[in-house]
Protein backbone atom coordinates (compact mmCIF):
# COMPACT_ATOMS: atom_id res chain seq x y z
CA UNK A 1 0.00 0.00 0.00
CA UNK A 2 3.20 2.22 0.58
CA UNK A 3 3.75 2.65 -3.00
CA UNK A 4 0.37 3.82 -3.98
CA UNK A 5 1.73 7.32 -3.62
CA UNK A 6 4.22 6.50 -6.48
CA UNK A 7 2.09 4.47 -8.27
CA UNK A 8 -0.13 7.64 -8.12
CA UNK A 9 2.51 10.25 -9.04
CA UNK A 10 3.83 8.06 -12.27
CA UNK A 11 0.61 8.24 -13.27
CA UNK A 12 0.10 12.01 -12.92
CA UNK A 13 3.54 12.45 -14.43
CA UNK A 14 2.87 10.24 -17.57
CA UNK A 15 -0.20 12.37 -17.98
CA UNK A 16 1.22 16.08 -17.89
CA UNK A 17 3.93 14.60 -20.34
CA UNK A 18 1.55 12.89 -22.87
CA UNK A 19 -0.33 16.15 -22.46
CA UNK A 20 2.57 18.39 -23.32
CA UNK A 21 3.82 15.90 -26.30
CA UNK A 22 0.24 16.63 -28.23
CA UNK A 23 0.10 20.55 -27.17
CA UNK A 24 3.54 20.76 -28.81
CA UNK A 25 2.91 18.46 -31.77
CA UNK A 26 2.95 20.56 -34.80
CA UNK A 27 -0.23 19.89 -37.34
CA UNK A 28 0.64 18.17 -40.90
CA UNK A 29 -0.19 21.59 -42.48
CA UNK A 30 1.09 25.19 -41.59
CA UNK A 31 -0.92 28.05 -39.47
CA UNK A 32 -1.63 31.37 -40.63
CA UNK A 33 0.63 32.14 -37.26
CA UNK A 34 3.38 29.94 -38.76
CA UNK A 35 2.79 31.92 -42.00
CA UNK A 36 3.24 35.27 -40.52
CA UNK A 37 6.48 34.29 -38.04
CA UNK A 38 8.30 32.96 -40.77
CA UNK A 39 7.41 35.95 -43.14
CA UNK A 40 8.79 38.07 -40.40
CA UNK A 41 11.75 35.57 -40.02
CA UNK A 42 12.76 35.86 -43.83
CA UNK A 43 12.56 39.50 -43.83
CA UNK A 44 14.86 39.89 -40.58
CA UNK A 45 17.33 37.46 -42.52
CA UNK A 46 17.30 39.30 -45.51
CA UNK A 47 17.98 42.50 -43.85
CA UNK A 48 20.76 41.32 -41.72
CA UNK A 49 22.26 38.79 -44.52
CA UNK A 50 21.86 40.70 -47.72
CA UNK A 51 19.50 39.94 -50.21
CA UNK A 52 21.84 37.42 -52.38
CA UNK A 53 21.85 35.28 -49.20
CA UNK A 54 18.83 35.81 -48.11
CA UNK A 55 17.62 34.84 -51.63
CA UNK A 56 19.37 31.73 -51.79
CA UNK A 57 18.50 30.74 -48.01
CA UNK A 58 14.60 30.88 -49.02
CA UNK A 59 15.08 29.31 -52.07
CA UNK A 60 16.83 26.23 -50.72
CA UNK A 61 14.38 23.41 -49.97
CA UNK A 62 16.37 21.91 -46.83
CA UNK A 63 16.29 25.38 -45.36
CA UNK A 64 14.97 27.20 -42.59
CA UNK A 65 12.40 28.73 -44.64
CA UNK A 66 10.85 25.36 -45.70
CA UNK A 67 8.55 24.33 -43.78
CA UNK A 68 5.59 20.47 -44.38
CA UNK A 69 3.80 23.64 -46.57
CA UNK A 70 4.75 27.11 -45.57
CA UNK A 71 7.46 28.09 -48.07
CA UNK A 72 8.41 31.82 -48.68
CA UNK A 73 8.82 34.01 -52.20
CA UNK A 74 10.65 36.91 -52.57
CA UNK A 75 8.98 39.08 -55.58
CA UNK A 76 9.94 42.03 -57.26
CA UNK A 77 7.55 44.91 -57.68
CA UNK A 78 7.73 43.66 -61.43
CA UNK A 79 6.36 40.46 -60.97
CA UNK A 80 9.57 39.12 -61.34
CA UNK A 81 10.08 36.22 -58.73
CA UNK A 82 13.73 36.42 -56.64
CA UNK A 83 13.82 33.56 -54.46
CA UNK A 84 10.56 30.75 -54.17
CA UNK A 85 11.07 27.84 -51.67
CA UNK A 86 8.87 25.16 -53.38
CA UNK A 87 9.97 25.66 -57.25
CA UNK A 88 13.36 26.77 -58.21
CA UNK A 89 12.14 26.66 -62.01
CA UNK A 90 10.09 30.07 -61.06
CA UNK A 91 13.47 32.32 -60.11
CA UNK A 92 13.81 35.19 -62.24
CA UNK A 93 10.86 34.71 -63.98
CA UNK A 94 8.19 37.77 -64.48
CA UNK A 95 4.54 36.37 -63.35
CA UNK A 96 2.75 39.69 -63.22
CA UNK A 97 0.12 38.29 -65.61
CA UNK A 98 -0.13 34.68 -64.00
CA UNK A 99 -3.23 33.75 -62.96
CA UNK A 100 -5.19 31.02 -60.70
CA UNK A 101 -7.56 28.86 -62.09
CA UNK A 102 -10.66 31.54 -61.41
CA UNK A 103 -8.71 33.88 -63.85
CA UNK A 104 -7.66 35.80 -60.52
CA UNK A 105 -4.21 37.78 -61.35
CA UNK A 106 -2.82 37.09 -58.10
CA UNK A 107 0.98 37.72 -58.74
CA UNK A 108 -0.03 41.86 -60.47
CA UNK A 109 -2.71 41.98 -57.34
CA UNK A 110 0.30 41.12 -54.78
CA UNK A 111 3.07 43.49 -56.19
CA UNK A 112 -0.22 46.31 -56.00
CA UNK A 113 -0.89 45.84 -52.50
CA UNK A 114 2.46 45.53 -51.75
CA UNK A 115 3.11 49.21 -52.81
CA UNK A 116 0.27 50.11 -51.16
CA UNK A 117 0.94 48.44 -47.96
CA UNK A 118 3.36 47.11 -45.51
CA UNK A 119 2.07 44.38 -44.76
CA UNK A 120 -1.04 42.36 -46.05
CA UNK A 121 -3.25 39.04 -46.21
CA UNK A 122 -4.38 37.43 -49.92
CA UNK A 123 -6.55 34.92 -50.85
CA UNK A 124 -6.63 32.64 -54.20
CA UNK A 125 -6.43 29.63 -55.34
CA UNK A 126 -2.50 27.67 -55.83
CA UNK A 127 -0.91 23.76 -56.30
CA UNK A 128 -0.22 22.81 -52.54
CA UNK A 129 3.10 20.93 -53.32
CA UNK A 130 2.56 18.69 -50.46
CA UNK A 131 -1.38 17.32 -51.97
CA UNK A 132 -0.13 18.11 -55.62
CA UNK A 133 -3.81 19.59 -55.63
CA UNK A 134 -5.00 23.01 -56.41
CA UNK A 135 -6.23 24.70 -53.04
CA UNK A 136 -7.82 28.09 -51.15
CA UNK A 137 -4.49 29.91 -50.14
CA UNK A 138 -4.13 32.50 -47.93
CA UNK A 139 -1.18 34.24 -48.42
CA UNK A 140 0.70 37.43 -45.64
CA UNK A 141 3.35 39.67 -47.33
CA UNK A 142 5.62 42.45 -46.04
CA UNK A 143 6.99 44.85 -47.97
CA UNK A 144 10.69 45.30 -47.94
CA UNK A 145 12.68 47.82 -49.73
CA UNK A 146 11.32 46.96 -53.95
CA UNK A 147 10.37 43.58 -52.89
CA UNK A 148 7.01 41.48 -51.77
CA UNK A 149 8.15 38.77 -49.14
CA UNK A 150 5.43 36.10 -49.01
CA UNK A 151 4.82 32.67 -47.24
CA UNK A 152 1.05 31.20 -47.34
CA UNK A 153 -1.03 28.66 -45.89
CA UNK A 154 -3.62 26.32 -47.72
CA UNK A 155 -7.31 26.59 -46.35
CA UNK A 156 -7.22 22.89 -46.26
Amino acid sequence: MKHTGSIKACVAAFVACCALGVAHAKSEFATPDEATAMVKKGVAFIKSNGKDKGWAEISNKSGMFNDRDLYLVVYGLDGTVHAHGANEKMIGRNLIELKDVDGKPFVKERVELGRAKPNFWQDYKFTNPVSKKVEPKQMYCERLDETVVCGGVYKN
